[in-house]
Formats: structure tokens, sequence, C-alpha cells
């Protein structure tokens, strides 16, 4: 089965969430990128390096976790206007299997857009050198919509 080209956002959305995942220092600190900005869905890939293992070799929870939040939170951001902003209210994940591969995939899916509270779909694949993918984690997450903070 071949795969879809996926749909991509607008160059203002592009700009608008690259420039915002760029002034994150956790995402920089983990050596995470953006790969993907869709509407409604945003995918962040993390090469697996040893700074972001835990005491197995695996890829840590901690790291796993984190850019799903944050495939989430700008898979939410894609729907809104430049005025907004988007915060985590909360979010669930289950690890499936060790974080394992070459690098991991999060993808950020809006379940229900909303014009405060948001509802995405958490996916993290671990993918290895010949491209296999492995679902390793998945969860779900509320974000609100917040006025961006005045300059």
């Amino acid at each position: 089965m071949e795969e879809q080209p996926q749909e991509q956002a607008s160059p203002a959305v592009q700009k608008r969430i690259r420039d915002s995942f760029d002034r994150q220092g956790l995402m920089a600190h983990l050596g995470a990128r953006i790969t993907h900005i869709g509407p409604g869905r945003v995918h962040i890939v993390l090469p697996a390096r040893p700074e972001v293992t835990q005491q197995h070799g695996y890829i840590h929870a901690g790291a796993t976790s984190a850019i799903a939040d944050s495939a989430g939170g700008y898979a939410a951001l894609t729907l809104f206007d430049e005025d907004s902003e988007v915060l985590t209210v909360e979010y669930k994940i289950n690890l499936l299997a060790p974080a394992a591969g070459t690098h991991l995939e999060a993808i950020g899916t809006v379940l229900k857009p909303g014009r405060t509270l948001t509802v995405c779909q958490l996916e993290v694949h671990g993918i290895q050198d010949d491209s296999t993918r492995k679902l390793v984690a998945n969860g779900q997450q509320t974000l609100i919509r917040v006025n961006r903070p005045a300059a």
C-alpha cells in the first residue's frame, strides 16, 4: 500500500509553528526537530543519542513524553490564529514497548478542536535503520487556547 502525501499547512502557519518550536529550550536540548506541519497534525523526530536514554539504553520515557506533548500542542496551534497560543492542561501516555530505534517519531493529531479546549491523539513510533516502525507510546492530550502575551 502506497503512503499518501500529507497535507501541508500554509507557509504562514508553518513559519509560526517553526518559530515557536525554535524558542523551546527543551526541544533544542533533546535534539528534536519538526518534520511535518499540516492542519491539525504535527510530526516531531528525536534521534537516539546517549543523552536521551535511560539506564537500559532505551530512549527515556521523559523524552518520549516530551516530544509527544509538543507534537500535540503544535498540532492544535495549527488550527488557531496568530494571536493564540496553547498550553497543555493534561495528557496521559501509555508506554507500550521499549523506545528503541535510530530515532523516535511523535505524531500529534487533533481529534476535537474547540474555541477553548482541544483534544489531541498522541503517537510515538520507534523507527529502525530499515524504516521499520513500531508503536512505542500512545496517549491523549487536552490543551487550552490562550491569548498570546503582549510583546
